[in-house]
């Protein structure tokens, strides 16, 4: 007679990190593969990758303003990082022209920086930086306004920063990636907004993009395993209107909404700890 386990209860605390892993595995859940899991070694290389990363952002933060061309910011991105020791791994990775991602109002991501392209007040862009230090990744996004921007595109932002926040908070030790997706599409649709189903944050430090794909909609308790040592993004992109979206045929990169209404991101890479989540790109 085949025995019958219940897929929620939680694991014993005494048990080791192999005894966990089988525990779950045998109760029918999606358990991630070894190679998933950093070693300490690899993940202070990622955390000093990350802290460049950061660095990036808040150089960007001091000098983004009305009238500057995102082509300036792609440059002040490539002299920065490569002034730290560092590569921006954007640049080249499979065909993209340029060291970051800038993507204004109704451009959802991967706009490509151009000198043509200047920032007007209203604008909201979002910059998306990735940084290689010594083989390690890292990735994460923030969002400007520049200038007086309107009231719907302020709460816009707002929302999905609130949603990346919830998706953090969500993302606990021996928990479930439908957890993070959940908590961020519940918070989005009661503000009235969407979330983008097309793309998803995504395993980092090894590579660029690495397993697991991290889901910004779903159902709590459903999904890959969180299991300490499990490195990744979460950046869940809102729409004001539709979450559809579709690529620039100009380009080939640059994704839009749909319907033509702003889009807002907020990416962090966090880890999984034994004790709750590091955000590594502070």
């Amino acid at each position: 007679m085949m025995k019958l386990f219940n897929r929620t209860k939680s694991a014993p605390e005494e048990m080791t990190l192999e005894e966990r892993l089988y525990y779950y595995r045998h109760r029918g859940h999606v358990v991630p593969s070894k190679h998933i899991l950093k070693t300490p070694e690899q993940i202070e290389g990622i955390r000093r990758s990350a802290a460049v990363n950061t660095a990036v952002l808040d150089m960007v933060a001091a000098h983004i303003r009305e009238g500057i061309s995102t082509g300036e910011i792609d440059r002040l991105v490539y002299d920065f990082t490569v002034s730290h020791g560092a590569i921006p791994a954007p640049l080249n990775y499979e065909g993209f022209p340029k060291s970051v991602c800038t993507s204004i109002n109704e451009e959802v991501c991967h706009g490509i920086p151009d000198d043509d392209i200047v920032l007007q007040e209203g604008d909201i862009v979002n910059v998306d930086v990735s940084t290689i230090l010594n083989g390690y990744y890292s990735d994460a996004s923030r969002m400007f306004m520049i200038g007086s921007v309107r009231p719907a595109c302020k709460r816009l932002v707002e929302v999905a920063k609130e949603c990346l926040e919830r998706g953090i908070a969500a993302a606990q030790p021996w928990g479930f990636l439908g957890d993070i997706g959940e908590a961020i599409q519940s918070h989005a649709e009661a503000n009235g907004f969407s979330v983008v189903r097309d793309f998803c944050g995504h395993g980092v430090g090894l590579k660029f993009h690495e397993k697991p794909e991290v889901e910004h909609v779903g159902r709590k308790g459903s999904g890959m395993l969180l299991v300490p040592g499990m490195i990744f993004t979460i950046e869940p992109m809102i729409n004001m209107g539709s979450y559809k979206v579709y690529v620039d045929s100009d380009n080939e990169w640059t994704v839009l909404t749909e319907d033509g209404k702003p889009s807002a991101q907020w990416e962090n890479t966090i880890l999984i700890t034994p004790n709750g989540v590091e955000i590594l790109t502070y």
